[in-house]
This record gives structure tokens, C-alpha cells and sequence, in this order.
């Protein structure tokens, strides 16, 4: 998992980056907003402002930009106090801007709200808190001093005082629900992001799993005409060197080494199997192998094959081994001695339960297993039976969603499964996982074509 983890500090450390050029280019068309403003409020209503000082605001930001564009390249990626700077120096540009043209008053002040949304969406919680809080402050500041907005026959143009606090408080409410809001969905999607990535990874790790065995299988295949070569000519020179003891023992040597290679392909190719087998196998060997890494965990895992003998075969494919693994894990690591794991089919499904003995799921949890990076408050037991263990469901993430990509129907439930079967019986169990498949999705049968061409089954002589 070193791999895995590295990965996703990368991401989260990458994720709060944003290039230059992003910025560079919302920052022109603030600009321009705030420039045809500015030209309808003078020629347009003829408002009295200082609209020398307006200009000489609008043009810091212009510099600003120039700076940016001459200085930096366009795709710089902007670290997180890099993000911060940009996003105050906009918030502080614009609430310069309110001060010289009415404050609240201005209808416009509402557009303070989009740096601080952005700075949820992209910085840290303890920068966005900060930029949030100033902004509040300066737009309670501005609720009071600022310069009023007058007509060209010096008339004042202010709201009644009780508009002006609910435009207040309609902002102030803005900044922190849009920023909420846009926090959750952004460490949403970044979330799924990760764990998709995570599934990935796994699955190809399988895959290459899977493919290392059928390069095992073929080389113990195409070695074995070699080495029963070198044994017959080894067999010949042994039978015609009886005059030379010292030429004779170092033909019997050869043999010797050519028999113990021949052992060692076999034992690679029982262990890599044949190209068809490692296509389909029968589902009672499939489940075995998927639960094979934590048989010796110190749990007793116990196997209950509706009809071992007359099992149907099912594609041997790697999201569905590692998928049942990281079921199986879970299982192990939370029960109390013993894990069941129980398979029956019939004409229509292949139904597969994976049960264990231990405190079960939480119940306010339940709706929510599945998802990913989901943590809970655990307490002191959880931790002894646990030491080290985060739970934040990435493993049970992945293998609902690889064994979803096979076809599979999962639920997860406490004593109960989801067909109302009572399963407190003698044997108490606590957790319980059901996997349903239609049959035509992963039996073998059905699916010819992924089977691919028979290949000649090993032999080595």
C-alpha cells in the first residue's frame, strides 16, 4: 500500500495547486466588468463618485496582472500561500472598489462572495476561515464608512437602513453557505477521484498478478522440449563415456540439473496453471484463492460450498478475486475466531456470504459502507483489537466497486442478510456481506468469448 499512499498524499498536496494562468485570465475580465461600470455609472446615470480614485484601484489590478503575465510563465502552478495572496489581493481590490462607491449601497457588493468561494473550493479549511472571516469583518466596516453615491444634482442615493443590514447579512450568510457548499462538493468529487484512482491501481496490481502467471505457465511450456532434449543427450553420452569416469560424471550431472529443472517448471506450472484455467476455474477454488493471503491469520476461516462436486465454473477475473480479498480482510480482521464464507447458485444468480464473528457493523453507519475515505470516532476497544487502523473505508470502497464492475449486487448487514434470513443462530455472527451475481454476468459458460482460444495444456516430459 507504500505505493497507494504516496499517491494520494501527492494528489491532496497537488490538488490546492492552481495554475497562473487561471487567475490571470479571471482577473481581465473583473477588470473589464469593473471598467464598464464605472463608464455606465459616469456617462450613463451621471453619478457623483471619485472616479479617479475608482480608475487608479481598477489599475493596481491591471499592474497586478501585467506583472504576472511579464514576470511569470502562464502555466506556473500556484502553491497554497500563493492562492491565498491572490485571492485577498482580490478581495481587498474589490472592497476598495465598494468603499469609493457606496458600499452596501452598491448593488454590485454581492460579487465578494466569488474569491471566498473559490478559496473554500481550493485552499486549505484554515486559509478559507481566514479569508471568510476578513471579508466579513471588511464588509461590516463598509457597512458604516464609506463614500455615499450622489446623482449629478448631488442627491443621495442610499437604501433604507434595514435593506442595508439585510444586504449584510444576505452576504455574510453567502460567504459561509457557498463556501460550505462548495467545500463539500469539491472534497467530494476529490474524494471519489482518489479512491477510483486507489480501485485502479488495485486492479492493476491483479492484473499483473494474473498475467505473471500465465507467463510462468508458458515458459514452463515451452521449456520443457529443451530440457528433455538435454536429458535424452545427456542419458546417451552417460552410456558411451562408461571408459572415461570423470567425462561420464559430468554427463550424469547434467542430467542430474536438467531433472531438477524439469521438477522446478512443474512446481511453476501447477503454481501459474494453464492459459485456459487462468481464464475460469470453479467458484468454490476462485472464493479459496481469494481468502488463501489471510488463511493463516490466527482466524479460522470456514468454507461452505452449496455442492462442491457440481459448482459452476466461473471467469477467474482479477476484479472479482481482489474484490472478494478485500471482503474476506475485513472480516478477518474484525472478527472475534471464525469467518464463513458460503456460496450456492442456482439457475438464475450465484449468491456468495461472507460472515464473521465479531461486533458487526455500526448501525448508524450502515447506509454509508461503501463510500469512500469514511471515518468514524472509534473507541478505545476498536483501537486494542486494531492498533494502527485509520477505517477509512477505502478497501470496502474498492471492492464494491470492482465487484460492482463484474456484475455483482452487494449489501452489507448485521445478522440479517438482505433476503431476511435470519443468521443468529448457533453460530452468532456479526457482519455479514452478500454478493449476488446473475449467472450469464461471470459464469463461464455463458461467456465463451472470454475464454478466448484453448492453448495446449502443459506438458513437460
Amino acid at each position: 500500500m507504500t505505493d497507494l499512499s504516496d499517491a494520494l498524499m501527492f494528489s491532496n498536496r497537488r490538488s490546492n495547486w492552481i495554475r497562473l494562468r487561471t487567475f490571470i485570465m479571471l482577473r481581465w475580465i473583473a477588470i473589464a466588468g469593473q471598467i464598464v461600470a464605472l463608464l455606465v455609472a459616469q456617462f450613463g446615470f451621471h453619478l457623483q463618485l471619485e472616479y479617479g480614485l475608482c480608475y487608479l484601484v481598477v489599475g493596481v489590478s491591471v499592474i497586478g496582472n501585467l506583472i504576472a503575465v511579464f514576470v511569470f510563465p502562464e502555466n506556473k502552478l500556484l502553491t497554497e500561500s500563493e492562492n491565498r495572496f491572490m485571492l485577498l489581493f482580490d478581495v481587498l481590490q474589490l472592497c476598495a472598489l465598494l468603499f469609493l462607491t457606496g458600499g452596501l449601497n452598491n448593488p454590485f457588493s454581492f460579487l465578494v462572495v466569488a474569491p471566498v468561494t473559490i478559496a473554500a473550493s481550493a485552499l486549505s479549511i484554515r486559509s478559507a476561515v481566514t479569508l471568510a472571516g476578513l471579508t466579513v469583518m471588511l464588509m461590516t466596516i463598509l457597512l458604516e464608512f464609506h463614500i455615499p453615491l450622489r446623482t449629478s444634482s448631488l442627491d443621495l442615493l442610499q437604501v433604507p437602513m434595514v435593506f442595508l443590514f439585510g444586504n449584510w447579512a444576505a452576504i455574510v450568510i453567502a460567504i459561509f453557505f457557498s463556501s460550505f457548499y462548495s467545500r463539500q462538493v469539491v472534497s467530494e468529487m476529490s474524494s471519489m477521484a482518489e479512491a477510483l484512482a486507489a480501485t485502479q491501481m488495485a486492479l492493476a496490481r491483479e492484473q499483473k498478478l494474473t498475467d505473471l502467471g500465465g507467463v510462468v505457465a508458458a515458459a514452463a511450456h515451452e521449456l520443457g522440449t529443451p530440457l528433455a532434449t538435454i536429458k535424452l543427450t545427456s542419458a546417451e553420452l552417460m552410456e558411451e563415456l562408461d571408459d572415461r569416469p570423470e567425462l561420464r560424471e559430468d554427463a550424469a550431472l547434467i542430467r542430474q540439473q536438467a531433472d531438477r529443472c524439469r521438477d522446478i517448471l512443474r512446481s511453476m506450472g501447477r503454481a501459474g496453471k494453464d492459459d485456459l484455467h487462468l481464464r475460469k476455474a470453479p467458484l468454490s477454488t476462485v472464493v479459496e484463492e481469494a481468502a488463501e493471503p489471510h488463511i493463516g491469520r490466527g482466524k479460522h476461516i470456514i468454507f461452505d460450498h452449496f455442492d462442491l462436486l457440481d459448482g459452476p465454473e466461473i471467469l477467474r477475473r482479477p476484479e472479482i478475486i481482489h474484490g472478494l480479498r478485500n471482503l474476506i480482510q475485513n472480516a478477518v480482521d474484525f472478527s472475534k475466531s471464525t469467518v464463513w464464507v458460503e456460496t450456492e447458485w442456482s439457475d438464475e444468480s450465484i449468491y456468495l456470504r461472507i460472515m464473521d464473528d465479531g461486533p458487526g457493523y455500526p448501525t448508524h453507519l450502515i447506509g454509508r459502507i461503501g463510500d469512500p475515505f469514511m471515518r468514524y470516532r472509534k473507541s478505545e476497544r476498536d483501537r486494542k483489537r486494531r492498533p494502527g487502523y485509520e477505517g477509512m473505508g477505502l478497501g470496502l470502497f474498492i471492492a464494491k466497486t470492482l465487484l460492482e464492475r463484474s456484475g455483482a449486487e452487494i449489501s452489507f448487514a448485521n445478522g440479517v442478510n438482505s433476503l431476511g434470513e435470519d443468521l443468529s443462530g448457533p453460530r452468532q455472527r456479526g457482519a455479514v456481506v452478500e454478493v449476488i451475481w446473475p449467472r450469464q454476468k461471470i459464469d463461464a459458460e455463458f461467456n465463451p468469448e472470454a475464454l478466448g482460444s484453448g492453448e495446449n495444456p502443459l506438458h513437460i516430459t
